[in-house]
């Protein structure tokens, strides 16, 4: 017997599952499920393994979704484990699911919280294992250009390591270092520099998983197959609901030779648009481009002369490739109506990009509130549901800033930033589940996607059938097939 099962069989949390609440009401018989499970749970790889204790427990409840953060300053915990298991090995997890599924008690996985949705708060109790001590020394494969690594290593501490080795990822999320790379996975995560390198399911080449059964996979390709369907995107994006990613290995780079950056200023946002969607379709690809309306511009480029919105542009790699390249981005900007101010603006930004600090502050107000709404569409309907977001959103919050940052041939995504104070926290929470129904209903009704790459959790629940579409029923197949009893992350993604 591992200390793992050992600890989970441990007195001190004896009965903690009886109030584990799943999608229908248990039955005595399940209760009972629940009491033996945790007599099974406590302390998976030794005492300190495993928490019962209040704190533990409220801080598995919440994420750094503002809506959940606003429930903590209001000592709200509507989603809460009956324990936390943090797990350091894969034979520990498979332990875990085990007993999750022979006691019928929701599993929900947790790394380290960044989640800006509530994808990791468990809807229906039970046990939150925390997945963050899953680490390790990484494997670098220079040959094959490829890293793997344990899925709890922080996506900042890779990227790290790598560029010690004259490496880089390409994958920047605004959450580098507070995001593990398993999270990456479950969330289907994209970084600043997708338009060029592309999201996380063009970047990772196979993982390692533990599904609900307690079996181990490893899905993947070398470097493609026409064997079937990619199993490989089986389980991105879908937020532990269908397995636990527990090991991935990831492209790598060379540091580009040469990068070149310029700003612009553009004389409208359909002129911004026009610019962008030109330079993709042109078979351009920029590791940079950030469009910011006048809004958002101020923020992005306070130091510009007049009201306009700004693009930010850049390419990089073989120097004289790097060089031609920019060369005619610049040309479609400026034939676009677009005017440079210089390389200064893009290089403040890229000192800050990590920089959570403007929505913290905020959130730690009394009364204040920030919201960011990322959202995605096709080229001929994007202006339209800009607009309309804009317009509708703007009774919510003091400042509604948009940007389009994420390129594609066919359409792009649009992230909005709304800032606002209220008089008290009620009111603060009040108005982001307000922001959150408005944005939603409005990118339906356009056709949009209602996530690009914040993924859905709580935030999107109640919406995710309708954006899916005849593709939901599918999804219910798969989760049906692959954990039928329904244990991993139940009530996420719509079911």
């Amino acid at each position: 017997m591992s200390s793992l099962s050992r600890s989970l069989r441990a007195d001190t949390v004896v009965g903690a599952a009886a109030g584990a609440r799943r999608t229908h009401d248990p039955d005595r018989e399940t209760r009972n499920d629940h009491d033996q499970c945790h007599r099974r749970t406590a302390g998976c790889a030794g005492e300190r393994a495993v928490d019962t204790a209040a704190v533990a427990l409220d801080a598995a409840s919440h994420d750094t979704w503002p809506v959940s953060t606003v429930w903590q300053k209001l000592d709200r915990h509507p989603h809460r484990p009956d324990v936390v298991v943090r797990v350091s090995t894969v034979r520990e997890i498979v332990e875990v699911v085990d007993i999750a599924r022979t006691s019928a008690t929701p599993l929900t996985v947790r790394g380290l919280g960044s989640s800006v949705t509530g994808q990791p708060l468990p809807m229906h109790g039970g046990i939150v294992m925390d997945l963050s001590g899953l680490g390790g020394e990484p494997v670098l494969d220079e040959t094959d250009a490829t890293v793997t690594a344990p899925a709890g290593v922080m996506g900042g501490d890779l990227e790290t390591w790598l560029g010690e080795r004259g490496y880089t990822l390409n994958h920047f999320p605004q959450s580098l270092y507070r995001s593990t790379i398993g999270g990456w996975i479950a969330t289907r995560a994209t970084g600043q520099f997708s338009s060029r390198y592309g999201g996380i399911e063009n970047l990772v080449v196979s993982y390692e998983c533990v599904l609900a059964d307690g079996s181990i996979a490893r899905l993947g390709q070398r470097p493609r197959a026409a064997m079937g369907p990619d199993l490989k995107q089986l389980l991105i994006g879908s937020e532990g609901t269908l397995g636990i990613v527990t090991e991935v290995t990831l492209k790598v780079f060379r540091v580009p030779e040469a990068r070149f950056i310029e700003a612009f200023t553009m004389p409208n946002v359909a002129a911004g648009i026009d610019a962008m969607r030109e330079m993709s379709q042109a078979g351009l690809r920029p590791f940079l481009v950030r469009f910011y309306d006048a809004d958002e511009a101020r923020h992005a480029a306070p130091d510009r002369e007049g009201d306009a919105p700004v693009l930010f542009l850049g390419a990089e790699g073989v120097e004289s490739v790097a060089r031609a390249e920019f060369a005619e981005l610049s040309r479609i900007a400026e034939a676009c109506g677009g005017s440079s101010i210089g390389s200064g603006p893009v290089e403040a930004w890229l000192g800050r990009r990590f920089d959570f600090s403007t929505v913290e502050r905020l959130l730690a107000e009394k009364g204040g509130y920030a919201e960011t709404v990322e959202v995605a569409n096709m080229w001929s309907r994007l202006p339209a549901m800009y607009a309309e977001m804009k317009e509708a959103l703007r009774p919510f919050a003091d400042e509604v800033l948009g940007h389009f940052s994420h390129v594609y041939d066919q359409g792009s995504s649009l992230y909005l930033i709304l800032l606002g104070r209220a008089d008290d926290d009620e009111t603060a929470l009040a108005r982001l589940e307000a922001i959150w129904s408005t944005a939603m209903e409005i990118v339906i009704a356009h056709d949009g996607e209602v996530s690009h790459h914040h993924g859905g959790g709580l935030a999107r629940q109640a919406w995710v059938a309708r954006s899916l579409g005849t593709g939901f029923p599918v999804l219910e197949k798969l989760k049906s097939a692959l954990d039928p009893d329904g244990i991993l992350n139940p009530g996420k993604l719509g079911m």
